[in-house]
């Protein structure tokens, strides 16, 4: 299988380095339930957090942390706070979706969950050193909706009060997971951000909402059906963007530096449940993805 060149710029000027390694979470105060790994190169510069989508566990999602492979990156992936109701195997959600007769909400209010990542990023900040503009945030459907709600809160919380990129969120990729809000307020989140749609609409509100709340925004249109990216060409813009956006502690390299990242598989999941989920919330099963080149040989 092929390899492919994964390059990542130092870290800021100016930056404060925190701990080459960092503590993993504390279990007992940490607000979700969670899988941790530090980074496979013992050099934790990056924090990729990871939101599954609607029905799901972290299991899988940390599964695909683990097979990115993303250099001087740990990784934490999380499980939501909600259980669905009904359901008699673990299936989460990260607020309330559904209405007393089973049908999907259309205006849900996701500021329980929000409410609970902002202690979570305290816990990160406080706790595990971590720096919050080496945090980036990955979320797959209601995953990527909160995902890109939480950077927006953050910005408006630090960033809009005098704060600067060194005060937000690093990073936020939503993959196929809409804002739930339209963002009215200026300066917009500096955040840089990914949306990974499926539309037939070359520009829908859900685009233009996201152009407006983040002034760093790169839009990823994909074929409709299925949910998440399932070939190299649909991975490529994320892995892109990564290589932009993560930070490395090499200061004695000028400009960017190549990681060699092998051939891990990925799964990919519909846009609203795992293969392991019931008929009601079914979609199409996991698909294999090599990402050493980001497609099967």
């Amino acid at each position: 299988m092929a390899e492919t060149e994964l390059a990542v710029g130092p870290a800021s000027e100016g930056s404060v380095q925190s701990p080459k390694t960092k503590p993993t979470p504390e279990a007992k105060s940490f607000p979700l339930k969670f899988t941790y790994s530090n980074s496979e190169d013992g050099i934790d510069e990056n924090l990729l957090v990871l939101l599954h989508g609607l029905g799901d566990t972290e299991t899988p999602f940390a599964g695909l942390a683990r097979r990115l492979r993303l250099p001087q990156t740990a990784t934490l992936s999380l499980r939501a706070p909600d259980r669905i109701p009904f359901f008699d195997e673990d299936a989460f959600q990260w607020y309330r979706s559904f209405d007393l007769s089973g049908e999907l909400l259309e205006r849900p209010d996701p500021t329980p969950a929000l409410e609970i990542l902002d202690r979570v990023i305290e816990h990160l900040t406080v706790k595990c050193s971590w720096p919050i503009n080496r945090i980036h945030l990955f979320g797959f459907a209601q995953g990527g909706s909160v995902a890109s709600e939480l950077a927006l809160r953050l910005w408006r919380k630090k960033g809009s009060d005098g704060g600067s990129v060194l005060s937000s969120i690093a990073s936020v990729v939503s993959i196929d997971g809409p804002l739930l809000s339209y963002p009215t307020f200026k300066p917009p989140c500096a955040t840089p951000a990914v949306y990974f749609h499926r539309s037939q609409q070359g520009n829908s509100a859900e685009v233009a909402a996201f152009q407006k709340g983040f002034a760093d925004m790169r839009v990823l249109k994909a074929p409709v059906g299925g949910g998440m990216p399932k070939s190299k060409e649909e991975w490529s813009g994320v892995i892109q963007f990564w290589g932009r956006v993560l930070a490395s502690r090499m200061p004695d390299m000028e400009g960017l530096h190549p990681i060699i990242s092998g051939g891990p598989t990925l799964p990919t999941q519909s846009s609203r449940t795992s293969h392991r989920r019931k008929a009601s919330l079914s979609g199409t099963p996991y698909r294999q993805l090599a990402v050493g080149n980001l497609s099967s040989d």
